[in-house]
């Protein structure tokens, strides 16, 4: 397997960034003792949106995530009989086994933009078939079986940069899935974690002198943790979801370990700004098998007053590094680097690089080595 991995110690301040349904911070056991965590669908999310939000890829190498597929496909047919198109809409969606009900799908789905462009033009051009009266069911919509052909054969992913990362399950139609190049592992604290609460009070800016209650008052959960975070990217089934296209899966990886890498989910940000960045990144590239380091914190680390947490959590990776190196061996060819912001040192373990810049083009040229061999 060609892959491309990233290790992240990062410690965040009081937070409640990612919570459960309670409204309690996410939490886990592992070795033992209860830890901070962070889902991985939490940092997809993240990821997904930094895509857009910084600009790393364009509209059209990203995708669309929604139940109101008629909504968008319809509002691209301006200046023609709205009950027409969305009939037209509705029909081929159904014929697809995306059954629509009340305007929306029955789940979510996830479409590359270009699918969704090549999608609204095939209705375009075939509105008058399409826009035929709806028989009962899914599935039955008079469309004719080389109509729908037509209609399968444009969901190919559209060469979304995230479709083809995050990849694609659609319980009815698992011929038109895509199986996910990227894995990513719920975030765990690197130490023993206790949930604390803020009680909070919010005071009536009107009320009377007389009155000094609170207007309100509550509680929230939070707690404060050095996380450590891994993610791996299968290279060889990134290029396949991509249908070839080198470039765009370089470019594709590089942006998703730079998102990967400088966001979190934004739970509770407006009472807590837990804004901070990592204190150490670390990747490697090659061709071999991953190995998720979180059993160096099996035994969870204790503070000391001598070194900080995050140094004794580099320590303890680095340790946990060097001896899977030594059994497993290291991947064949194998570049790597990290960045690092604490006291510990990398000594021969690790390259140390000096910024997100050099790191970036590290890996850079580690994916193009990887992907041209």
């Amino acid at each position: 397997m060609k892959l491309l991995e990233v290790h992240i110690l990062q410690t965040v301040a009081p937070n409640n960034l990612n919570r459960d349904d309670t409204g309690s911070p996410k939490d886990a056991f592992f070795g033992g003792y209860r830890r901070a965590r962070v889902s991985s669908q939490a940092q997809k999310r993240a990821v997904r949106t930094a895509f857009k939000e910084q600009l790393l890829l364009s509209d059209a190498e990203r995708a669309v995530r929604t139940k109101r597929l008629v909504e968008e496909l319809v509002r691209r047919f301006p200046g023609v009989e709205e009950d027409k198109v969305r009939l037209a809409v509705e029909n081929a969606l159904n014929a697809l086994g995306f059954g629509v009900k009340e305007g929306k799908t029955e789940y979510l789905l996830f479409l590359g933009n270009r699918e969704l462009d090549r999608l609204a033009e095939l209705i375009r051009d075939n509105l008058d078939a399409l826009a035929v009266e709806k028989g009962k069911g899914k599935g039955k919509t008079g469309v004719s079986g080389e109509l729908k052909k037509s209609l399968e054969r444009v969901l190919d992913g559209g060469k979304a940069v995230d479709l083809a990362l995050f990849g694609r399950m659609l319980a009815d139609r698992p011929d038109l899935g895509v199986d996910a190049a990227a894995q990513v592992a719920h975030a765990l604290s690197t130490h023993k974690v206790d949930r604390e609460f803020d009680f909070y009070t919010a005071v009536d800016d009107l009320n009377p002198k007389e009155d000094t209650g609170a207007g309100m008052m509550g509680d929230v959960e939070f707690y404060s943790a050095t996380l450590y975070r891994y993610a791996v990217v299968n290279l060889e089934q990134l290029l396949e979801n991509l249908q070839g296209d080198k470039e765009l899966a370089v470019k594709g990886a590089r942006a998703f370990l730079e998102a990967f890498a400088l966001t979190l989910p934004s739970g509770k940000q407006n009472s807590f700004a837990a804004h901070n960045l990592p204190l150490f990144i670390a990747f490697r590239a090659g061709e071999g098998l991953p190995r998720n380091l979180a059993t160096a914190f099996e035994k969870p680390l204790r503070p000391r007053p001598d070194k900080a947490l995050s140094t004794l959590s580099v320590e303890a990776l680095l340790e946990e590094w060097e001896k899977f190196d030594s059994v497993y061996g290291p991947l064949f060819p194998e570049e790597k680097g990290a960045i690092n912001l604490t006291e510990a040192r990398l000594n021969n373990t690790l390259p140390e690089l000096k910024d997100m810049q050099d790191l970036k083009a590290r890996v850079e040229a580690a994916l193009r080595l990887l992907l041209e061999g």
